[in-house]
């Protein structure tokens, strides 16, 4: 790595996170700070130094760093390249003050899948279409690290729940185009929204928002052959815009919206690559 230091941040709009940052530092070292929110940190290049309550702690790409909100740290590179992170800042309630301490005794994790959990959302949050997805990734993420700062603490065990997962199945199915997010769902099932996820995955073979991004292209589809135009289509399913809908379309049916509401015949022929001469009148 070299060249100039690049920084993306930006607000989703998906509750929770107040901000997420990807910068890339070749020579950055960042003095003594403090957040208000939680930080998640993952490195794609490099390896990361940091002091947190006058110790000093290394973060490879392997790891996952997560430091709770008011604790003064730092950062630096380890390798005179430089490093290349993704952060999530996640509000202070989402975790909790009471697990501060916890975080600040041990605020790094060798997890593949939180992890590789923290880079789909990442993804997600980049793309900015996908609500219902970074809600449910999200919950996830938060369980997960939920669970490594009570390590001590034996949790319950997850419990399979197919009332949970009708009831939640049904919301989505009256909510289509509009969506609804997690935490609403939450609310009227009466249900914490990690095991919302679970119980819905468990019972049907895949997450919320897959199901529902699958019940918006059978409506677009439903849209299509109606005759309404494929510009149309997007807004009428409950898509972001008009390639929002064309990738997941793509994805589901291998074709665009375009090429599936294209005219057909059943009496359609392939036409000879050549031609027979016409016959004459005499010749009948």
């Amino acid at each position: 790595m070299s060249g100039r230091a690049t920084v993306r941040a930006w607000r989703p709009g998906v509750t929770g996170v107040v901000e997420v940052l990807h910068a890339h530092f070749p020579s950055h070292a960042y003095p003594s700070h403090t957040h208000g929110a939680w930080t998640v940190l993952i490195v794609d290049e490099g390896a990361v130094r940091y002091d947190l309550d006058h110790r000093e702690h290394g973060l490879a790409q392997a790891q996952v760093s997560l430091l709770p909100p008011h604790m003064p740290h730092d950062g630096r590179s380890v390798r005179p390249e430089g490093f290349r992170k993704r952060v999530l800042y996640l509000a202070t309630e989402r975790l909790g003050v009471d697990l501060i301490g916890a975080a600040v005794d041990q605020p790094e994790y060798v997890d593949p899948l939180l992890r590789h959990r923290i880079h789909q959302l990442h993804g997600v949050l980049e793309n900015g279409q996908e609500e219902l997805e970074a809600q449910s990734r999200l919950t996830l993420i938060e369980e997960r690290l939920g669970q490594h700062l009570r390590r001590n603490v034996i949790a319950p065990p997850d419990r399979y729940d197919a009332g949970v997962a009708a009831r939640l199945r049904e919301l989505l199915d009256a909510h289509v185009t509009e969506g609804i997010t997690l935490e609403e769902a939450s609310r009227l099932v009466h249900a914490h929204p990690a095991h919302l996820v679970r119980a819905f995955s468990r019972e049907y073979g895949l997450p919320p928002h897959r199901y529902l991004t699958g019940r918006r292209v059978d409506l677009a589809r439903r849209y299509l052959l109606d005759g309404h135009p494929a510009a149309e289509v997007a807004a009428l399913a409950g898509f972001y815009d008009q390639s929002h809908l064309n990738r997941h379309f793509r994805k589901l049916l291998g074709v665009t919206p375009a090429s599936f509401a294209q005219p057909w015949s059943p009496c359609t022929r392939e036409r000879p690559t050549s031609r027979a001469a016409p016959r004459s009148a005499g010749s009948r």
